[in-house]
């Protein structure tokens, strides 16, 4: 009987291990483009690549999710004073009228008023793809701190070059976050073991106490799981 638990204990750990589930670690980029961290967001299943060099304060991204609908949009965005996407530093990108992809940017005020603008930081080498269903904003931000409220989301349809408002369900509503740009790193890739817990926490709060006590709880609760299975098992 315990020979027949192991594999089953050996698939239990290839799920809840986030470090071999992350699905960002396996897409590439026509470009070319390397980065040296990356995060599967929690909602909207959005993925987040960046490279940041303190020294030079720039941070170099690849935002990647699937539109809500193939005329839609997505958006990320730094929201510099809240969590929330009032308020918000935000890039858009969407089919242009002859199709191809553009994207912009928006320093977003309220709902009511989305109209291209200036950002509070320079942005430059902005670029958008559309593939296999995705769509893609690359762009690089000069910015001098390195941790931030990012916001991300998608959206349905554009009338006229102006994206129109998106869904208000809870995967619309929870898509924001806290990010650390200071991820540690080896061989050039995320060493974070449980990638939400230390780079993107809902509600705009995060930290690495935060991160830690997340990571004992998981632990704590798969090794009762285990002690409960071997018990039944047995």
């Amino acid at each position: 009987m315990a020979s027949s638990v192991i594999p089953g204990l050996s698939v239990m750990f290839l799920l809840v291990s986030p470090s071999l589930s992350l699905t960002c670690t396996s897409q590439n980029f026509t470009n070319n483009k390397l980065y040296t961290d990356c995060v599967d967001l929690p909602y909207l299943s959005s993925y987040l690549h960046w490279t940041y060099n303190s020294t030079k304060s720039s941070l170099s991204i690849a935002f990647i999710a699937p539109p809500a609908k193939s005329d839609g949009w997505i958006a990320w965005a730094i929201n510099p004073n809240a969590t929330g996407m009032v308020g918000s530093q935000s890039l858009i990108a969407f089919k242009d009228s002859n199709g191809s992809m553009t994207v912009n940017t928006y320093s977003i005020s309220s709902y009511s008023s989305i109209l291209p603008s200036k950002l509070s930081f320079n942005v430059s080498d902005r670029s958008a793809e559309y593939s296999d269903g995705l769509m893609k904003i690359f762009a690089t931000l000069e910015l001098p701190v390195s941790t931030v409220n990012q916001v991300w989301q998608v959206g349905g349809s554009v009338t006229d070059g102006r994206p129109e408002k998106h869904d208000f369900q809870p995967a619309n509503l929870n898509s924001m976050g806290f990010l650390d740009l200071r991820v540690a790193k080896s061989n050039g890739t995320s060493t974070t073991t449980i990638p939400m817990a230390n780079t993107t926490t809902i509600g705009g709060q995060g930290g690495n106490n935060d991160s830690e006590g997340d990571t004992r709880r998981i632990r704590i609760g798969f090794y009762v799981f285990l002690l409960f299975l071997g018990t039944f098992c047995f």
